[in-house]
């Protein structure tokens, strides 16, 4: 999980981006889910119930109940009314993937012979004028 800026938490957040849905008045809106933890979630969409709505989330076959506790623009925080087990909340994040790691290789200078060809096309190369070469 994500420990950067949980010195204010009460639990740890684990930053994703997830599709959620949040159920209220009746009605059902997709959303996506920006963090999770085991006592609220962020999530963000174009039109988002207003602060003390209580609201149902759902993310696959996680349910849980909560109410909005604040809205900013198209974010809104999500504070669950019973806390989850970590096994709950770490089942829905997704294992990150390895970092390539770049490999930094070139071949090395070798001392075969150049075809006449080979050898034609490099002189032609080194004895035309600047301005045809590429980069220059």
């Amino acid at each position: 999980m994500d420990e950067r800026n949980c010195q204010n938490r009460r639990s740890r957040r684990s930053q994703v981006l997830l599709v959620a849905k949040l159920e209220h008045g009746g009605t059902s809106q997709a959303v996506k889910l920006r963090n999770l933890s085991a006592e609220g979630a962020l999530v963000e969409s174009e039109k988002l119930p207003i602060e003390g709505t209580s609201v149902h989330f759902v993310r696959n076959e996680l349910n849980a109940q909560g109410r909005v506790v604040w809205v900013n623009g198209h974010y809104a925080g999500i504070a669950f009314d019973s806390k989850l087990e970590p096994s709950e909340v770490l089942r829905h994040v997704p294992v990150p993937r390895p970092k390539l790691q770049p490999r930094y290789w070139r071949p090395g200078f070798t001392a075969r012979e150049m075809t006449s060809e080979q050898q034609r096309l490099a002189e032609s190369w080194v004895w035309s004028p600047s301005a045809s070469r590429p980069g220059e």
